[in-house]
């Protein structure tokens, strides 16, 4: 099967679309350039779409990687015969490949293969053709010195033939169906570590029975880690008889001794190679679906977290709080460089709260702060109540902002970088700043695993995870936009056809030639060629540049379509932007070429009309119960305001001011099923939520979504 084929089967998209799509990707460009900027070529496919061609082209290429090597092998035996080789290029299936290809397979040394040896395959042979009933006097003839008797000789003949069964493509195709929809998974408790403290947290799974195929994934999840921690036990189930009662039916065509021989064969074929290997694939096959379902998790609670809301340009004074070590406090301007920073101590043990509430008003005064952000890990509900005391000349917003990765980011090499002269505790206060001030360009700093907002992360497929999370943030940071003269390297590096390299470049550049003043600017950026200009210039913003599409999200090469539409209007480029009296007026129709359809014509209107707009919302002060400062102050039936700071398949965690987040359970999310946890709520979302249980020696809490009347 060919490539377009092979997708066309796989997604419901048209052949023209995937043809154009292929042809785009193999010209080098980009998910979120051919998404924005050729949905004339794709069919106005969006990200997803073009995501999920990625994905299959990506899984047809690793098939026919696999094909080329099974024939080589195959070839080198002298064993490809053209009917074969016609099995293997049509397969479509990597399961099925691997089947087609087992008896070819270069085996270690097994039971069937020293019985060959011993020359008892022509044994073997005579039984599986069932025609005679005096088997054991046949065996007789295979007496030698390395037989001993009949038994021995029936007994090897019956591991070959144990080995047929198993090559069976129809057999282990009916075995493999049987798995998948009556497969139980059961896993038992290791008495010797049952009563020990780490086991507790998995106590549900020390007696545990389920269907495989209806066991959600962070179940699963849980499962083999409490496997992998050896603190318990698990296998597959199947019902045994019926299974070799489907194998017999597809063998056994007589009644003679030599059907007694094959039924032998077939118990130990089944027992010792078929379902072995087919209960690892299916647990493989379920681990990997687990893995994309937790993955999935990860990547929409990433997607959410980047594009949090922004504070925007504002001078920020930032606190990494702390009790013993003091809070580290730190001004910011409103490009977020660091201007000042210094360590207070409010809190026990030294508890100079009246000179730490001096020293914070003062430097607002002397910063002309206008927004405070405090980190919320330790000591930050009461350095938050600290702040709250003071009584500010000019009204201040006070954010309690998440330091999800910011120690991961403190001593990483970005930071030393920006602040070689300055510890950690300066960089995480500042990271904590900056995460207020726009989420998206402090987070792309961190490794987003780190960042701590999925399910069972490090228990996936490290490959696949940072795969998609890497996608995430490339198409984050291409749908807001960046701002060339003020973005990190790190920022930079996911912007369309850019990478690390050149980030690199062009932050050099602008430190030795100043700010861009035009997208043209960005051509003489060492080794920036054109595909690079071509697929990432769309998505670099110039403030007051030279050209003023050079701030929009229109693309240079339609910046003649812009200049067409002001010259027919008989005004300046300038002059139409913004302006909906003459955008309104623009017959986009009259624009339409071979090469440039209605779906680009809309785009460039509608950035016309808002140039550069960020549609992220703005932060927003929040504000916990004050009367909560533990777990100890919950009580049942308590309504108390919230912020999500995790979704799960199984529901959402929240953060009620305290040190332990409360869940949501998926069944106290709404009134009727839920399908979908993001359906009801989104990650840093201000709900209130009920208290409805809390196990103050487990630290778990258990919370309802309040429905307001």
């Amino acid at each position: 099967m060919q490539l377009i084929p092979y997708i066309l089967k796989q997604t419901q998209l048209s052949e023209k679309s995937i043809e154009n799509t292929v042809a785009l990707l193999n010209e080098d460009c980009t998910i979120p350039f051919i998404s924005r900027y050729r949905k004339e070529r794709t069919g106005n496919l969006d990200e997803v779409q073009v995501g999920e061609i990625v994905k299959f082209k990506t899984q047809f290429e690793a098939l026919e990687k696999r094909k080329q090597a099974i024939l080589k092998v195959v070839e080198e035996q002298g064993a490809l015969t053209p009917d074969l080789k016609t099995k293997f290029e049509n397969c479509i299936d990597l399961a099925v490949l691997e089947d087609i290809y087992l008896p070819f397979k270069k085996s270690k040394k097994t039971k069937a293969e020293t019985a060959r040896k011993q020359g008892l395959e022509p044994l073997a042979k005579i039984i599986m053709a069932q025609k005679n009933d005096e088997i054991e006097f046949i065996a007789s003839k295979y007496i030698s010195n390395e037989i001993i008797n009949e038994d021995d000789a029936l007994e090897g003949a019956r591991y070959i033939i144990a080995e047929w069964i198993n090559e069976r493509t129809d057999i282990r195709n009916q075995l493999r169906n049987q798995l998948d929809r009556h497969a139980v998974i059961t896993s038992k408790v290791i008495k010797t570590k049952k009563e020990s403290e780490k086991a507790q947290k998995f106590r549900d799974y020390f007696d545990w029975s389920e269907s495989l195929n209806r066991c959600p994934s962070h179940r699963f999840l849980a499962i083999l880690r409490a496997e992998k921690e050896g603190f318990i036990r698990i296998k597959i189930e199947i019902d045994n008889d019926r299974a070799l009662d489907n194998i017999e039916r597809r063998i056994i065509k007589s009644n003679n001794a030599c059907a007694a021989q094959i039924e032998l064969a077939i118990t130990d074929a089944y027992k010792r190679l078929l379902l072995p290997s087919l209960s690892n694939e299916i647990l493989k096959n379920a681990k990997e679906k687990a893995d994309t379902d937790a993955i999935q998790v990860f990547s929409k609670n990433l997607k959410q977290l980047l594009l949090g809301a922004p504070l925007g340009e504002k001078r920020i004074l930032a606190i990494d709080p702390g009790f013993r070590t003091g809070c580290k406090v730190v001004c910011l301007d409103a490009q977020g460089d660091l201007k000042h920073n210094e360590t207070i101590y409010p809190h026990a043990p030294q508890n100079k709260s009246s000179d730490a509430i001096k020293k914070i008003s003062s430097l607002v005064d002397a910063h002309k702060i206008e927004a405070i952000a405090i980190g919320n890990g330790t000591a930050s509900r009461e350095t938050e109540r600290l702040v709250k005391r003071i009584s500010f000349k000019n009204p201040i917003e006070v954010f309690v902002v998440s330091e999800a990765g910011a120690s991961i980011y403190s001593a990483s090499k970005i930071a030393r970088d920006e602040f070689p002269n300055y510890d950690v505790t300066v960089r995480g206060a500042v990271s904590i700043g900056r995460r207020l001030a726009d989420p998206l360009a402090e987070l792309v700093k961190i490794d987003a695993k780190s960042i701590g907002v999925g399910q069972y992360q490090h228990d996936v497929d490290q490959t696949k995870l940072k795969t998609s999370l890497d996608t995430v943030v490339e198409s984050c940071v291409n749908a807001v936009g960046v701002n060339i003269n003020t973005a990190s390297v790190p920022l930079l590096s996911y912007v369309s056809g850019i990478g690390p390299k050149l980030a690199e470049n062009i932050v050099a550049y602008r430190n030795e030639n100043g700010i861009f003043k035009s997208r043209e600017e960005i051509k003489k950026v060492s080794r920036l060629g054109g595909k690079a200009f071509e697929q990432g210039a769309g998505f670099l913003r110039i403030k007051d540049g030279i050209n003023p599409l050079d701030d929009s999200a229109v693309h240079p090469e339609s910046y003649r379509i812009v200049a067409k539409m002001a010259k027919d209007k008989g005004i300046d480029v300038s002059d139409i932007i913004q302006n909906e009296a003459v955008i309104q007026q623009i017959n986009i129709e009259s624009y339409c070429t071979d090469t440039v359809g209605m779906p680009t014509l809309t785009d460039i209107l509608e950035e016309l009309k808002r140039p550069g707009l960020d549609r992220r919302e703005k932060a927003k002060v929040f504000t916990f119960n004050q009367n909560i400062k533990q777990i100890t102050d919950l009580q049942q039936g308590q309504l108390l305001p919230g912020i999500v700071n995790n979704i799960t398949n199984f529901g959402c965690f929240v953060d009620i001011g305290i040190k332990e987040s409360g869940l949501i359970h998926v069944s106290n999310l709404s009134d009727s099923f839920v399908k979908d946890v993001n359906a009801h709520v989104s990650l840093h979302q201000q709900i209130v939520v009920k208290v409805l249980d809390v196990d103050v020696p487990r630290k778990r809490i258990q919370l309802a979504l309040h429905k307001k009347d």
